[in-house]
């Protein structure tokens, strides 16, 4: 293989070709905007450009090296967008570069609004990719109604490019709402957000997103709650989710036509400090007594409402051991973690499988190797 200091196959014919004459570990990397490298020689597929979008059908095919930018401003033109709200880490993580399609369904990318619709991997219809023997392999359809065997499709999403490199993703795409109203309530403690969230992801007011953070731009505890849609519905929704939550303190409402979070999307309370930032997947119930155990000083943001806890903790700080056991796992997003791993050890059962999965899709083992393991 040539020793180059990143390939960049621009079809899926030289992607397949790259991946079959490999003689060592190759490093699958996107945009490189989220920091997550295998060992190996460093690859990244180049093949850009939508190849269909049917807005009556609600579906889009683009190429994997296509560039999200690309893709939410076709959408935009249509009155459309990609529903999973993909979060921008490059602040955060203090990356550069662009994020790409393909990145974003390996690597699940989601954001606050997966409370409500799902993960970039309930979006996705098909995939193509080429496994680690250089093979092509496809899988779905470019339709929302497909059986075509094994779901493939949910595999490569979160696989973050073990199981092999995706060149083509097909995904549904939403119609974007008229306005979006915020609820906002001041003060609360994590366990008093948690309750709120949780009460108001019980209403029937449809929540498209429920988040909180200890602390905001404007240095005080704040929790939001956002609900989207016809103006009308939404100034109803909001008037009344007001009322249900009212025993939780003073409330204030806001309806505006911008639907974006970066502040929560793109975890900014943590973008440019030096702490190492960990994200906590958990039950929400678990979420206060989380908190309580992370080490002093500790900041804390929480998405999905409670589920996602974004952590920033000293230097060094090996969070799993300090938080003991709990029913969920953590992943050490940003800091260098010596010895510690990125990702939360499987437990055995769950690692055979995995193994098994890769030996199948990776027989040589060479795809982000030492990444997830």
């Amino acid at each position: 293989m040539n020793r180059l200091s990143i390939m960049e196959p621009a079809s899926e014919v030289e992607l397949a070709e790259a991946l079959a004459a490999a003689d060592g570990p190759v490093s699958v990397r996107g945009g490189g905007t989220r920091g997550v490298l295998g060992e190996g020689e460093p690859l990244r597929y180049a093949g850009r450009g939508i190849s269909l979008y049917e807005p009556g059908a609600l579906t889009l095919v683009a190429q994997a090296g296509t560039s999200v930018a690309e893709i939410e401003a076709a959408l935009a033109a249509e009155g459309q967008r990609l529903a999973f709200e993909v979060p921008d880490m490059r602040g955060l993580l203090g990356t550069e570069g662009e994020s790409t399609i393909g990145g974003v369904v390996a690597a699940n990318a989601s954001g606050p609004r997966r409370v409500s619709v799902g993960a970039a991997r309930d979006f996705c219809l098909g995939v193509r990719f080429v496994d680690g023997a250089g093979r092509v392999v496809q899988n779905g359809g470019r339709v929302m109604k497909n059986v075509t065997g094994y779901d493939l499709v949910k595999l490569m999403a979160g696989s973050h490019g073990t199981l092999g490199v995706l060149s083509e993703v097909s995904l549904k795409v939403l119609p974007r709402p008229e306005v979006a109203g915020v609820l906002s309530l001041d003060g609360l403690s994590v366990a008093q957000a948690v309750a709120a969230m949780s009460a108001a992801l019980g209403t029937p007011w449809e929540i498209t997103a429920a988040c909180h953070t200890d602390l905001d731009a404007n240095d005080r505890a704040s929790t939001q709650l956002r609900i989207e849609g016809m103006a009308g519905s939404v100034a109803y929704r909001l008037g009344r989710l007001k009322e249900a939550l009212g025993g939780f303190g003073e409330v204030e409402t806001v309806v505006s036509e911008s639907h974006d979070w970066p502040w929560f999307r793109d975890v900014r309370r943590f973008a440019g400090g030096a702490e190492d930032v960990w994200r906590l997947h958990c039950k929400p119930s678990d979420a206060p007594g989380l908190v309580e155990r992370l080490p002093e000083g500790a900041k804390v943001m929480l998405d999905w409402g409670g589920a996602l806890i974004w952590a920033a903790v000293p230097e060094g700080t090996d969070l799993r051991t300090a938080l003991g056991v709990f029913d969920g796992h953590a992943t050490r997003v940003r800091g260098q973690g010596d010895g510690i791993p990125r990702f939360h050890p499987e437990p055995p059962a769950l690692a055979a499988l995995t193994a098994g999965l890769r030996a199948k899709f990776d027989p040589r083992g060479i795809l982000n190797r030492g990444l997830m393991a």
